[in-house]
């Protein structure tokens, strides 16, 4: 899809390069990747729709859900009945989004780099910040993702993953219900073939978080 909505060259689409990070973070195979890109060179592949469906799940949290489908007369209704099986409901485009910032996110394995190695060079890159928690986690605009990315790999190597985010600029408070009745939702999503990526602006406290997994 990077491939046929622009030129087949990462080089020059900044896309199609983020998809070929992601697909060597995953160890998909080189000549996939190659196929995959002459494919759709030839306007052989598939055609399919990136769609964005906002609303709000239990709660009153704010949730975007990315999809990418071939039918959207299919995958509409799909996510509209889970958002009301969850107690939530889908809006309008729009409707939740200005709560989030599209932000680039670059994950990196802690393993043989330090939390200030990272932050600098993420820095020196243009990143906006570097958080070393888990993982190191390196956000930057969205628009400056590719050479932020590519600056990275450069010095440390292939990314775990490289991708554009919805991160909240506020945060709503669940109590132990509305948190299980979110994640439920969002587990049905998840399972949704056309559904790429979920996202909420939910603060599930820890104590809630390890009741609800144990």
């Amino acid at each position: 899809m990077a491939a046929k909505a622009g030129l087949p060259d990462p080089a020059a689409n900044s896309r199609l390069r983020l998809a070929i990070q992601n697909a060597r973070a995953e160890n998909l195979p080189k000549d996939n990747i190659e196929r995959a890109i002459k494919k759709a060179a030839g306007g052989d592949a598939d055609t399919y729709d990136n769609v964005r469906y906002e609303g709000y799940g239990p709660g009153g949290v704010a949730v975007i859900v990315e999809a990418l489908t071939d039918n959207r007369a299919r995958t509409a209704p799909v996510v509209r009945s889970l958002f009301a099986k969850y107690g939530g409901n889908m809006g309008e485009s729009g409707s939740v989004s200005f709560m989030f910032a599209r932000v680039g996110e670059i994950v990196y394995p802690l393993v043989k780099i330090s939390a200030d190695a990272m932050l600098e060079a993420a820095i020196d890159a243009g990143a906006d910040d570097a958080v070393s928690d888990g993982a190191h986690t390196v956000t930057c605009a969205f628009e400056s993702i590719g050479e932020v990315s590519s600056a990275l790999a450069a010095k440390f190597g292939d990314a775990e993953s490289v991708k554009v985010v919805w991160k909240p600029n506020v945060l709503t408070a669940l109590d132990a219900e509305k948190a299980e009745s979110l994640l439920k939702l969002v587990d049905a999503l998840d399972e949704d073939d056309d559904v790429q990526s979920v996202f909420s602006n939910a603060d599930i406290p820890e104590d809630v978080m390890e009741k609800l997994n144990g």
